[in-house]
């Protein structure tokens, strides 16, 4: 008999939250929800604690909401509600919770998806920022604390799957040669290059094929998240960037694969379903039913791939010269990628800005060693308040 396991969902209102619990309400009985997380969407959040009764919601982005409390009240519904980036600590290390999907965006999911790291949990990582900002520090909480992690993002998810790996979830890569992983290229992979300048947030969040939220979509056009993933395949799977390669494949099919020594590949396919990744995390070792639609491959007719142009996509060098710089290299360019994504997002700096900004600041923060949290977030603080100079800069030159 299966398990029943306690959730704890940490960024529960954005895309991914929301498909975890759209996975978990097609298999009633089998998990139940400890705690939802949101910043400061607190209708939505609320929505979510009627329906779904967690013991304990964490609106991170306030300290009180008396208002949001009666009407959990006036709902009938017994969840406590908690304010606060310390509840988020609080509920991701709680020994009442087995399970923990890290989807919160940005810097801000690092400490929860530590602090479930070092309590020993089943930790599911979409938060690409904790890899990337504390990777060695992250892996050793992970080996510390006892904790079982499984990538969510669809790409490191079919890395893992192909990947041999033992009953607890450890994989290893003596026998690859190389791993790929596929990306969409985003809106903007035919566009000349030219026109990239006077692209708005609304055309760079329609991506082709995913549905995500704005920070990522933007990401994905850019191809940093593609650069931030690679950062992450070297510490998930104990591999060196020359072994992690990117390949744009349009139709987001193929989510990635793996070569090995003797000149076999194995690639997982499914529909672009964010779904297909969290059930396999959710009921690992099993298999449970996703909702994703059955794969046509007739219906497709082909899939393509093509090499990533650096002049398009600069983001992705400037991600692979941080991984090989290291130490709070990759803290720093996250840090800059924030700010100037948000910059953009609010229509204060141009597309075409994005990579000035993130490169600039590479080379004007002095990167140190990752000794510890404080080192870290401290290159994120001088990156962040660099990166915010610069985009001034941008703006000034615009005007």
């Amino acid at each position: 008999m299966t398990r029943h396991l306690s959730l704890c969902v940490l960024g529960a209102t954005g895309s991914i939250g929301e498909s975890t619990l759209d996975v978990v309400a097609r298999h009633p009985g089998r998990f139940s929800l400890f705690a939802l997380t949101g910043n400061a969407s607190t209708e939505r959040l609320i929505d979510l604690c009627v329906r779904f009764r967690p013991r304990y919601a964490v609106l991170s982005g306030r300290t009180s909401d008396d208002a949001a409390v009666r009407r959990l009240r006036q709902a009938g519904c017994a969840t406590e509600l908690m304010f606060g980036e310390k509840s988020l600590v609080e509920v991701a290390a709680a020994p009442e919770c087995d399970v923990v999907m890290a989807a919160i965006v940005g810097a801000a999911g690092l400490a929860p998806a530590l602090a479930a790291a070092r309590a020993g949990k089943r930790v599911l990582l979409a938060n690409k920022e904790a890899l990337v900002m504390a990777g060695p520090l992250f892996m050793q909480a992970v080996r510390d604390g006892g904790a079982q992690l499984l990538p969510i993002d669809s790409e490191h998810n079919a890395v893992f799957q192909c990947l041999p790996h033992d009953a607890a979830g450890r994989t290893h890569a003596r026998e690859v040669r190389r791993i790929l992983l596929t990306a969409s290229g985003g809106p903007f992979r035919s566009v000349p290059i030219e026109r990239l300048a006077m692209v708005t947030p609304e055309e760079a969040c329609a991506h082709p094929n995913w549905v995500m939220g704005r920070k990522i979509s933007v990401d994905s056009a850019t191809m940093m998240n593609k650069g931030l993933e690679v950062i992450e395949a070297c510490l998930l799977f104990g591999v060196t960037p020359e072994r992690v390669e990117v390949l744009i494949h349009p139709q987001s099919i193929v989510h990635s694969l793996v070569e090995f020594v003797d000149g076999s590949a194995l690639a997982q396919l499914s529909n672009p379903d964010m779904r297909v990744p969290i059930a396999y995390a959710l009921a690992y070792p099993e298999r449970v039913e996703s909702g994703s639609r059955p794969l046509d491959l007739a219906a497709l007719g082909q899939l393509s791939f093509e090499a990533p142009d650096p002049k398009r996509f600069p983001c992705l060098g400037f991600a692979y010269a941080a991984l090989r710089s290291g130490g709070t290299a990759p803290a720093i360019l996250n840090a800059a990628n924030e700010v100037a994504v948000s910059a953009f997002l609010a229509r204060r700096i141009r597309f075409s800005d994005i990579p000035a900004v993130i490169e600039s600041t590479l080379a004007g923060v002095a990167r140190i060693e990752a000794a510890d949290l404080g080192s870290i977030l401290a290159a994120d603080a001088a990156a962040r308040a660099s990166a915010g100079r610069r985009v001034v800069q941008a703006i000034g030159r615009a005007a």
